[in-house]
Parts: structure tokens; sequence; C-alpha cells
């Protein structure tokens, strides 16, 4: 399997990354995920906007940075959600195997 990646995904509350975080567990497309509350400043129709949001991350495999996209546009209440993955460079070898041994 190759190398470990972050996706990063903003949500528009707790009850959507929870459930998107859930379905993805269930699909076996992350091993794990974390949830936290930011606040995001961004342009949005010509406007700034200002709002509270949830960021999750999802832990998974590089080959499954696609199904996890497909999975959470699926699921996503945004037209246009943020949704990138981000490289992971060392990853300490018990929590690779890990890992690797929870996502298809």
């Amino acid at each position: 399997m190759d190398g470990m990646i972050l996706v990063y995904v903003v949500c528009a509350n707790v009850d959507e990354a929870r459930r998107i975080s859930r379905y993805l567990l269930e699909q076996r497309l992350a091993a794990c995920t974390n949830m936290f509350p930011i606040e995001s400043a961004y342009w949005w129709e010509g406007k700034i906007v200002e709002d509270n949001e949830v960021v999750l991350i999802v832990k998974t495999v590089e080959a499954n940075f696609d199904k996890v996209k497909q999975a959470v546009l699926q699921q996503h209440s945004y037209s246009v959600p943020a949704i990138f993955s981000i490289p992971v460079g060392h990853v300490e070898e018990r929590y690779s195997k890990w890992l690797c041994g929870e996502v298809r």
C-alpha cells in the first residue's frame, strides 16, 4: 500500500463532519478521523464571509484519495467544499502498519 495522507475537509457543522466521518470509517476509506471547530473567513459570491465551521481530517492512504473525495462530495452540503490531501513525510512504523491494515 502506498503512503499515508491526511485529507482536509471543511464541513458546515459538527453533525455534517460526524456523518461524513462515520461513512468513511464504515466504508474502510479511513482508519481514523479528527474534527476541530474553526473560524473561517473567505470570499464567497463577491463578499467576504466569516463563519464557524468544522475541519474534518481524514487519515488514509494515497490510493484512497479519489474514493474519499467522491464520498465527501456525495454527502457534503456545500456546492464547493474544500477537499484536499496533505502528504505525510514520516510516520511511526507501528502506526503506519495499523493504518494500512484498517483501510481498503
